[in-house]
Parts: structure tokens; sequence; C-alpha cells
């Protein structure tokens, strides 16, 4: 029986919250592949190359979120230290500027 992407997604997130953010990456990949805008499963996977220190992977991911969703102002601040962890910090303040504006002025 194949399993839904619902339940990937719960597996992934489980994994997440086990700590095993790379397991959680392995899970969802497949789900994105087969669902490349859901946001849902983006957000998730980006949230796992992060934690993961897989941050070209994440950079890729949250770039993608802001294409379909240019006002979605988490992929943002995710985006900005994303590229801060990579000591691309004028790059990240664009990024951490958008965040701001977008949700009432907090940098953070």
């Amino acid at each position: 029986m194949e399993e839904s992407t619902y339940d990937i997604f719960n597996r992934a997130r489980m994994f997440m919250e086990l700590g095993d953010p790379i397991y959680a990456a392995k899970t969802l990949e497949p789900a994105v592949e087969d669902e490349p805008e859901s946001r849902s499963l983006l957000e998730l996977l980006g949230r796992a190359y992060f934690h993961s220190a897989q941050l070209t992977k994440a950079e890729r991911t949250f770039r993608r979120i802001i294409e379909l969703d240019p006002v979605d102002h988490w992929a943002h601040i995710a985006l900005a230290r994303t590229l801060e962890r990579q000591s691309r910090h004028d790059e990240a303040a664009t990024y951490r500027r958008m965040h701001a504006v977008m949700s009432g002025g907090s940098l953070d």
C-alpha cells in the first residue's frame, strides 16, 4: 500500500521532533518531487536541510517557497538565516528587511 503525502509529512515531522533532520529530508524529498508546489512539504524540507547544515539545499528550497508565495515572510527570514550561516550577510540583509516589512517591523 502506498503511503499518503499526509503520512509522509507526519513521519518526516516526527523525525524532526526526534532530532533527525537528515532522515526527515530523505523522507520528504520524493514527496516534494511528486508535489513541487506544496508549501507545507517545502517548508518542512527546508527546515530539515537547514538543521542538518545542508545549506545549499535549504537555500534552494526557501527560494522556491518565495517564488511560489513572494509575501511568505517566514520564508524570507528562513532564507536570511540560511544565507547568514553561509557568511553571505549582505545578501541576507535584503531578505531580513523584507521579512521586517511583511511582519510589522521585526528583523528576527
